[in-house]
């Protein structure tokens, strides 16, 4: 079980997978500060 879960991990697939949620998580914090300097909150 565990050569099959390191060969599931070893895959490019799931490194570019952690990648671009990393990425991903980046560019919404970016976003989300964006939207709050223009829209005030109340």
């Amino acid at each position: 079980m565990l050569k099959g879960f390191k060969d599931f991990i070893m895959r490019d697939n799931v490194i570019d997978l952690a990648v671009a949620i990393i990425i991903g998580a980046a560019f919404n914090q970016v976003v989300n500060s964006m939207v709050g300097d223009v829209l005030p909150r109340s």
